[in-house]
């Protein structure tokens, strides 16, 4: 009798597995950025680049290409050290796996001013390297300057459970918000956005919050067909990074980009966070 008490409390213990403790600080992802421009400031940006860039990484050249295979086309000498950025806001997922920073960058003294985006994942080893980086130019130097510490986006109350279904759940909404921003960009993304969420895009000035989100959905075509081409969820199935292709059309011709987004997981459901526009040149025809 005893060993059959034995084996059903087994069962029972091997049923029952406690929620994981998730640990994490934004902190880690604004350090290893302010690590990545360091490097950049000592080596030179395209050999700090590849330093930090993920095996698995990607830039928009115009769509989307493997980080590290480009960067092996470019000399890391002579040093060039024109390219500054540095952190004003950043995220992380519970689980401490995924996470984000954003901010100012500045190439030279005159030659342009923008502002970038991070997408960073722990790698198995503990490292933090990063899986997107891209971001659009401004029209003048942002206010934040370098010496400012960062805000933090707050971490989500609870995830999905894990990184498929997160995965799932996101798909359903990016589909229904693309059916929706083919007839209006506007409606579509006021469905989704938290009130803190930070729009980027066009040559202005980021803003978080509800004033700077109209401003920068109104500098955006009425209508947009978005098509996802991929993304990646945290462990804790509560930070979900995705990207696609944006086309639409203006007065003269058809226009094409990418959109690069953040949703996460709100007390109210799963909210955007960030979501940015990135244009290609007119003079690149859509493929």
């Amino acid at each position: 009798m005893r060993y059959l008490i034995f084996l059903m409390l087994v069962a029972i213990a091997h049923a029952w597995t406690p929620a994981p403790c998730w640990a994490a600080s934004p902190s880690e992802v604004v350090t290893a950025e302010r690590a990545f421009a360091a490097e950049a400031q000592h080596r030179g940006w395209i050999a700090a680049f590849k330093t930090y860039a993920a095996p698995d990484g990607f830039l928009f050249q115009p769509g989307p290409v493997n980080a590290q295979q480009s960067l092996a086309k470019q000399p890391d000498e002579p040093p060039d050290t024109s390219l500054k950025w540095w952190p004003q806001w950043a995220g992380i997922a519970r689980s401490g796996d995924l996470g984000f920073t954003t901010g100012p960058f500045t190439v030279g003294e005159t030659k342009g001013y923008g502002h970038y985006f991070t997408v960073w994942q722990k790698q198995d080893n503990g490292q933090w390297l990063w899986v997107y980086d891209g971001g659009p130019r401004s029209e003048a130097a942002s206010a934040f300057k370098q010496e400012m510490e960062p805000s933090y986006l707050p971490m989500a109350p609870m995830g999905a459970g894990s990184a498929s279904k997160a995965r799932l759940e996101i798909e359903t909404l990016e589909a229904q918000l693309a059916v929706t921003a083919n007839n209006n960009t506007i409606s579509a993304y006021k469905a989704y956005l938290a009130d803190d969420a930070l729009l980027m895009g066009s040559p202005a000035q980021p803003q978080a919050g509800p004033y700077g989100q109209a401003a920068e959905l109104a500098r955006r075509p009425h209508q947009l067909q978005l098509k996802p081409q991929g993304g990646r969820a945290s462990q804790a199935g509560d930070f979900v990074f995705t990207y696609g292709e944006a086309r639409w059309s203006n007065d003269t011709q058809t226009r094409w980009g990418h959109y690069v987004r953040i949703w996460q997981m709100r007390e109210s459901g799963w909210k955007l966070v960030f979501d940015e526009i990135l244009g290609v040149p007119p003079t690149i025809a859509a493929p």
